[in-house]
This record gives C-alpha cells, sequence and structure tokens, in this order.
C-alpha cells in the first residue's frame, strides 16, 4: 500500500488552518476591549498532528481544539467526508467555527483511505480515534460523558458506525490499550466507549446498497475492493447491522434528492431506530442533493442541531452505554 510521507510543511499547513479557523470564531469569542490573539491564546489550545494510530505503515492523525482553564468541555469528534477514498482534515476545519462559538472542544479526525487499507479500515482508525479522546481526556480538558461524533458522507458513516458500534463488533482491535495490571498487554476490548450523540450529514448507512444494483458507486466498490467476502465485510461495517436499544441520539440530515448517498439511507436508519427506541431525529432539506446547501438551510439545520443537542448532551440528558 502506498504510505503518505508527511512533512514539516504538511504540519504547517495543518497549524495554519487551525489557527484560520480560530481567528475566524474570534469575534464570537472575545471580549469587549480584548485583542483577538490575547482573547484565543487564553483560551484556546491547539494540538496538531497528533498520532493516534499507526497501522498499515501509515501514521493516522488527529487536531485538537479545546478550551483553557474550565471545567471539561462538552467534544465535537468530526470526521472528514470523501467516500473513504479522498479528503483531508485540514479541508474540514472550518466545519468546527459553529462548535468553538459554543466553548466547545474539537477533535477533527484523519483516518486511512482506500489507497492505504481497503475495508474495514477506516471504521477501525475511527474507533481508534475514540479510543484515544477517552484515553487522553483528562489531558486535554474533555468531557467524555458529553462527546458528540459528526461527519459528511462517508464521514457520517463512520460518525455513526464510531458511535454505534460495540466493542464486541471486533473492530477496536487495533487501538493502542493500557492495561496497569498486564504491563505489555493490548486491552482494546477492555471497555465500551458510549458518546452521548451522534450528527450524522447524509452519510451512507448500508454500504452493501452501494455495491451491486441500482445504487451502485465507485467509492463503495473501491474501499471495499474485489474481495469474495465484501457483501459480509459490507454488513458489519454498516450502521443499519447495529441498530438496537440503548443506542446514544443521532439526529440525520439529508437533502431529498441526494444521488450520491441515496435519501432511502436516512430513511431507513431512522425508521429502524424509531422501531428500537432510539431517541432520534431526520432533519430533511427538500429538493436538495449531497450538500451544498444554502446559507438560509444552513442557517436552519444549525438550529435543529443546538436544539437537539442541548435536549440531549448539554442540557443534562446523559450518554447511554453503547453495550449490547
Amino acid at each position: 500500500m502506498t504510505r503518505l510521507r508527511r512533512t514539516p510543511r504538511t504540519a504547517a499547513v495543518a497549524a495554519a488552518c487551525i489557527a484560520a479557523a480560530l481567528l475566524v470564531a474570534a469575534p464570537a469569542l472575545a471580549q469587549d476591549g480584548d485583542s483577538v490573539t490575547v482573547d484565543i491564546m487564553s483560551k484556546y489550545r491547539v494540538a496538531p498532528n497528533i498520532t493516534y494510530l499507526v497501522a498499515s505503515g501509515y501514521e493516522s492523525k488527529l487536531d485538537v481544539m479545546t478550551p483553557r482553564g474550565q471545567d471539561p468541555a462538552p467534544t465535537l469528534i468530526y470526521i472528514h467526508g470523501g467516500g473513504w477514498v479522498g479528503g483531508t482534515k485540514e479541508a474540514s476545519v472550518l466545519r468546527a467555527l459553529p462548535y468553538l462559538e459554543m466553548g466547545w472542544a474539537v477533535v477533527n479526525v484523519e483516518y486511512r483511505m482506500a489507497r492505504n487499507e481497503l475495508a474495514p479500515g477506516a471504521v477501525e482508525d475511527c474507533r481508534c480515534a475514540l479510543r484515544w479522546v477517552y484515553e487522553n481526556a483528562e489531558d486535554y480538558n474533555i468531557d467524555t460523558s458529553r462527546l458528540v461524533v459528526t461527519g459528511a458522507s462517508a464521514g457520517g458513516h463512520l460518525s455513526l458506525t464510531t458511535g454505534m458500534l460495540p466493542a464486541s463488533a471486533g473492530l477496536d482491535r487495533l487501538c493502542p490499550g493500557r492495561d496497569a495490571s498486564r504491563p505489555g498487554w493490548a486491552a482494546s476490548d477492555e471497555y465500551e466507549m458510549p458518546v452521548a450523540a451522534i450528527v450524522n450529514w447524509f452519510g451512507i448507512t448500508d454500504v452493501g446498497d452501494l455495491l451491486e444494483g441500482v445504487n451502485a458507486k465507485s467509492y463503495a466498490v473501491a474501499w471495499m475492493g474485489a474481495r469474495p467476502d465484501r457483501m459480509e465485510l459490507a454488513r458489519h461495517v454498516s450502521p443499519m447491522t447495529y441498530v438496537r436499544p440503548g443506542l446514544p441520539p443521532i439526529l440525520t440530515i439529508h437533502g431529498d434528492v441526494d444521488n450520491i448517498v441515496p435519501y432511502q439511507h436516512a430513511l431507513d436508519l431512522h425508521a429502524a431506530l424509531d422501531e428500537a427506541g432510539v431517541a432520534n431525529r431526520i432533519h430533511t432539506v427538500p429538493g436538495k442533493g449531497h450538500g451544498n446547501f444554502s446559507a438560509e438551510e444552513a442557517q436552519e439545520i444549525f438550529r435543529v442541531i443546538r436544539a437537539f443537542l442541548d435536549e440531549h448532551v448539554t442540557g443534562g440528558g446523559g450518554a447511554s452505554t453503547g453495550a449490547e
């Protein structure tokens, strides 16, 4: 597999992207009469390009933006899209702005693309990013009882699998773990990792549906490869497989004429969540496809998101166990 090389220049680009996001957010964060720069320096700690997993000769990295000097913060884990074959965390950094404005911490995650590792590599990586958050929460002032996972398209799929999978699914086994009673032993399936909510932007919920037939998509075929058990693997990495009582609340945003990820994926997921008794909501954007929502539509979407998070996360709602 091809390995992407990290250079000082790419690290500098990552840091610059994060700094730009914080600068844009600064007017909402600054006090009257305060210097914008001083306000950012005093309120946010930025740690770019932290390696959370090494697998297949590839270093998967994440960025952390977290408020200083306060109680542990509610935290957004953002997972970029790109059909499991493209995209970068740096290109998605501005999506953190609404959460920075609310005073949240943000963890911006990258993962192995299909060119580095076929399925289920991306799912494994994002589960390991969640484990990294749990293992390092105290160091970065993160409140693990108020974790929210979000992403768009393939990132929506990965936000769902990250927040819905139980440890028994066996997709946490690459994650570095700690077991104080057995030094040197991995402890990747030691505990469940509940999240408080999932915000899914037009994510894939049934991977097998995209491999054959009228909904077949080249990006899904590329991620699965030609392995003979691809349909079984697709089931293993599909959110629909893991619908059960006790899941965290799930909000989905989806345009009803999406031809990249069928709108039916959202409808099927939420019908199954209703049947399982899981708190959920679907926000449909009429006449719209795969994102590219207008400013007015985006404003309404974020009103819906904030209300959903206030009800289930910051307003006192607790996280589920995530266990079967």
